[in-house]
């Protein structure tokens, strides 16, 4: 009786160790290494590039069980291009009309894994207050300890397309192009 007693302790504390490990992780976004970054066609002749450097957010990742969640928001008035004219237009009512919506926001519905580590996250895009769907794809992904700080985090790179018109920004077509390719760099600390 006392043997049974003893492998059901062990059994007990091995499972409980098991969903430990599996157990979902929280990371919070570095907002100094998160920086969503755009390029667009201009006039035929060269993709110009922008950035958003204030972006915020959570994620939680449960390896084990292949799962997943994405929050960020955007702020949609640090929009930079390194050409001061041009940030002013586009943060007019024709483009990002970051007086009537200062954020961009997106929140995933889905993230796929390729084996332990997350591939495609899809999820809800919502621009100048117009939600679609969107699907962002990891051309990397590692996890391990800062060099520095020694805490652990996350990070990668990720891709993904929209139509500005789909959003209502409309402006310029085809001058500007409609088709948008996104480059997201995002790093994140464990909780």
């Amino acid at each position: 009786m006392q043997h049974a007693f003893h492998l059901a302790s062990f059994a007990l504390a091995a499972a409980l160790t098991a969903s430990a490990q599996a157990a979902p992780v929280a990371y919070t976004l570095d907002p100094d290494h998160t920086v969503p970054r755009f390029e667009i066609m201009h006039n035929h002749f060269s993709n110009h590039i922008g950035a958003f450097p204030k972006a915020a957010g959570k994620a939680v990742l449960d390896t084990e069980a292949k799962t997943g969640s994405v929050e960020v928001t955007i702020q949609s008035s640090a929009f930079l291009t390194g050409h001061a004219f041009m940030e002013n237009f586009m943060k007019g009512k024709d483009f990002f009309h970051i007086e009537q919506f200062p954020v961009m926001t997106f929140k995933s519905s889905r993230i796929s894994f390729n084996g332990d580590k997350p591939s495609v996250v899809e999820g809800d895009f919502t621009l100048l207050g117009v939600t679609k769907p969107l699907t962002l794809t990891f051309t990397n992904f590692t996890c391990g300890q800062h060099p520095r700080t020694k805490k652990d985090q996350c990070g990668g790179n990720l891709t993904g397309q929209i139509k500005r018109s789909e959003f209502g920004m409309k402006a310029f077509i085809p001058a500007v192009g409609d088709d948008v390719k996104l480059m997201i760099q995002v790093e994140a600390f464990k909780d």
